[in-house]
């Protein structure tokens, strides 16, 4: 409470109302992701030790899984989309500005220590990511409209637990993160770097008054942009997805790569540098002891699962909508989505600025930090080659995080005027996020994700045993030499409960 009365007694006197919801959304959210930050970690250590090291023991067979899939062009099937596209329109959503931006505050505030605990963190979200999505594909559905499968956490919520007030709850959520704030967020990214990369990130009076206009066309191109994709649904979105995705994280690995080549005479200062942070008790002050890697391990945890979204509920709503042989197939190609994004797009980031002479600059924090950095190993083109990175990271993202909600607005009323005010409403909000600042609208995708996710980990904790019993199908078949195809009729008990005919 007292930090609510601080919060309003440093607003915008004049503006009481936008205050009071500011600092209200803020006592939320720290109330919030206090607890959520190591119920994540807790459910990712459950899943890991329950499934034995999934993420482990089956990763190189979810790389192949993966690869197979993309060579089988077009769903053969006639119904929702490939494994291939369902992975690349999951990695759509959650590479984004977390990579860059989110990478670099974490280490400016946590120091490189916190690098290590965002690798660790990622590692055991795999297992959570595992578990999410193999359940999104137990319990999809055919919408017999269109002939497309779609699912994710409101369905296993209403279908597994029997509660549809739940699922619907944790659609609104969804909806308002991902299908309108986020969204929001993205897109003014996208116009803040094209601002940056122009010279006028100075806001010099001449250059702010003039890109005052220049915003708002911006703004209407992207709506353009946007429009034609998100009104062809899924399919089309993942398709979009399938070329972005390898094209984007590409060119920010080559670069990365050519960084780290040119300073390989570092790179184990570099990795002990980590090391050493994560674990570096001398730093402790004010008589908490160990500060220094209470602040590397809440800086990496959290901004490693903003960006990899594992647990979250967010990526099985892709996940649900591809044709698959078997549930646990999706699971592991999701679970490898968090390993690229985390694993790999976040520690090009990490890498580009620990290997530079700007990780420690006082005064710069998030994507200026990141592309001082990048400044300062490849020249100026760093500059417009972070705002072509960018503009490509989110703008996958927002095709990405709009087929997540589109699948929950089909989950509370499938109808197609429902869709087209829906898609409407979320071009609007590209608008809105391109010509205004949106501190509080940040926060408020901040909140209604948090929700999201305490929802959702309750769920698959209590559906922890279905995941067992599907990855224990899925491994005795691969004993047995055949290849995993999941038979509902199999499982009697499982039968009764669910009525499927996809199964």
């Amino acid at each position: 409470m007292d930090k609510f009365k601080e919060c309003l007694d440093q607003g915008q006197h004049g503006v009481y109302a936008l205050d009071l919801m500011h600092c209200g959304v803020n006592a939320g959210n720290d109330f919030v992701w206090t607890w959520l930050v190591f119920i994540l970690v807790a459910v990712g250590l459950f899943f890991t030790l329950a499934t034995g090291f999934v993420q482990v023991r089956l990763l190189a067979r979810s790389i192949k899984e993966m690869l197979g899939s993309r060579s089988e062009g077009d769903d053969s099937h006639g119904h929702g989309i490939t494994p291939f596209q369902a992975f690349a329109t999951g990695l759509a959503s959650r590479v984004g500005t977390g990579n860059i931006a989110g990478v670099a505050i974490a280490i400016s505030l946590g120091g490189p220590g916190a690098v290590l605990w965002m690798w660790l963190t990622a590692l055991l979200g795999m297992s959570s990511a595992f578990a999410e999505s193999s359940l999104a594909q137990l319990f999809k559905i055919r919408d017999h409209g269109n002939n497309q499968f779609r699912g994710g956490p409101a369905y296993y919520i209403t279908r597994g637990m029997g509660q549809k007030w739940l699922g619907i709850l944790f659609a609104l959520s969804l909806i308002l993160c991902f299908g309108f704030v986020f969204n929001a967020i993205q897109a003014n990214t996208i116009i803040e770097s094209v601002k940056s990369a122009s010279g006028c990130a100075s806001g010099s009076g001449d250059c702010e008054t003039a890109w005052h206009s220049y915003k708002h066309i911006l703004g209407v191109g992207l709506v353009i942009l946007t429009a034609p994709i998100i009104f062809g649904g899924i399919r089309r979105v993942s398709r979009i997805a399938e070329a972005l995705v390898p094209l984007m994280a590409s060119a920010y690995l080559l670069v990365a790569i050519f960084i780290v080549a040119t300073n390989i005479s570092e790179v184990p200062g570099m990795f002990s540098m980590i090391i050493n942070s994560a674990f570096n008790f001398e730093s402790a002050a004010g008589g908490f002891t160990g500060s220094a890697i209470a602040a590397a391990m809440q800086q990496g945890i959290k901004r490693g699962l903003f960006s990899n979204e594992a647990g979250m509920g967010s990526a099985p709503n892709a996940a649900a909508a591809a044709d698959v042989k078997h549930p646990v197939s999706q699971g592991m190609i999701q679970m490898l989505g968090v390993f690229v994004d985390t694993i790999i797009v976040c520690s090009c980031t990490a890498f580009v600025i620990l290997l530079s002479d700007v990780p420690n600059a006082a005064n710069l924090t998030g994507s200026q930090l990141t592309q001082a950095a990048l400044e300062s190993q490849i020249g100026v083109f760093g500059q417009y080659f972070l705002a072509v990175v960018l503009f490509m990271f989110c703008y996958s993202s927002i095709i990405g995080n709009y087929a997540y909600a589109e699948s929950n607005v089909q989950f509370i009323k499938n109808g197609r005027l429902t869709l087209a005010l829906f898609r409407m409403a979320v071009l609007a909000f590209v608008y809105f996020g391109s010509v205004v600042k949106v501190g509080l609208v940040w926060d408020m995708g901040d909140l209604s994700m948090g929700i999201m996710a305490f929802i959702n980990l309750i769920a698959i904790m209590i559906l922890s045993p279905l995941v067992f019993m599907l990855l224990r199908d899925y491994q005795r078949k691969l004993r047995m030499g055949k290849e995993p195809v999941f038979k509902l009729s199999e499982h009697p008990t499982l039968k009764r409960k669910i009525k499927s005919d996809i199964w």
